[in-house]
């Protein structure tokens, strides 16, 4: 006699608009023995908003390891559970990755619901390039690390896409002005699909002065889009841009290393202070200058 095995749903669920919860998602989520939700209380309102009363059990980033084992022996029992995230497409920058690997490695069958996302969302109405695009998830919270990530990101010519906190949209639109410059176009997507949307464009330069001094870039959810790296980025001699630093490093500081390299080869600021803060050193030997085959 086959083994009954249960079912894992991988549900999206709404950014902000209940109407927008499919028919497909709603029936999983009725259907369901249990729902695993990464916070019980926000989707507890929204199955007493759809009329539902399916269980929940909690399954985030803290005891996502320890919930597994107990859901594998549910879905062995053939049980069928839904897994949800607070809004969207659970696994993006959301918990559910360890759950969905070892359903699959348990051999057990694993569907998909899809439906809203933040990243997709943000993307379509940004109006910059999205044949190829880069999700990279939150930027680093503290002011350092977040700069370092995005000089790495500074010739990365597929659309960028971020989740950033409210409280820091400001400093990291100033950080990325910075970093992969101040003319580069950007959007900044607010509260999607809610009541107070708001989708500002302009340059990183001109969004970062108006992070600065308008409240309601601090307000709500935040989705950051910014157009890649131009071609002609590409175009620098690295040999000669690697023996600029190799040779600056010796005398100056890693900040006025990039600023003369970059003068002297043309390249960005970014690439060039990338390149003298790696290595042995600070040094070029054996860097890479980030581009296309840095991309994951």
């Amino acid at each position: 006699m086959a083994r009954v095995t249960g079912r894992l749903q991988v549900v999206a669920t709404p950014i902000g608009n209940l109407a927008d919860l499919s028919e497909r998602a709603r029936a999983a989520l009725a259907e369901a023995h249990v729902i695993a939700a990464e916070d019980t209380r926000h989707t507890g309102a929204l199955l007493k908003a759809m009329g539902l009363a399916t269980p929940l059990l909690s399954l985030h980033e803290h005891n996502e390891s320890r919930r597994v084992p107990a859901l594998l022996a549910r879905l062995a029992q053939g049980e069928r559970v839904a897994l949800v995230s607070d809004a969207g497409t659970p696994l993006l920058s959301d918990p559910g990755y360890e759950l969905v690997r070892a359903a699959v490695a348990a051999g057990f069958e694993v569907s998909v619901i899809p439906g809203p996302s933040a990243i997709t969302a943000a993307l379509a109405v940004a109006g910059l390039p999205t044949d190829r695009f880069c999700f990279d998830g939150f930027l680093p919270a503290r002011a350092r690390e977040r700069r370092a990530a995005l000089e790495a990101l500074a010739h990365e010519r597929r659309t960028l896409v971020f989740f950033e906190a409210p409280h820091r949209i400001a400093a990291a639109l100033a950080d990325s002005a910075a970093a992969l410059g101040a003319e580069r176009e950007a959007v900044v997507a607010r509260e999607l699909t809610k009541a107070h949307e708001t989708i500002y464009r302009g340059t990183l330069r001109e969004l970062a002065a108006r992070a600065a001094t308008e409240a309601n870039f601090a307000r709500g959810e935040i989705t950051l889009v910014v157009r890649g790296a131009p071609a002609a980025a590409a175009g620098v001699d690295e040999r000669l841009l690697r023996r600029a630093i190799e040779v600056l490093s010796k005398e100056l500081p890693p900040g006025r290393v990039a600023a003369v390299a970059a003068q002297l080869t043309g390249a960005t600021r970014a690439a060039a202070y990338a390149l003298a803060t790696r290595g042995p050193a600070g040094g070029a030997e054996g860097a890479q200058l980030p581009d296309e085959a840095d991309a994951p």
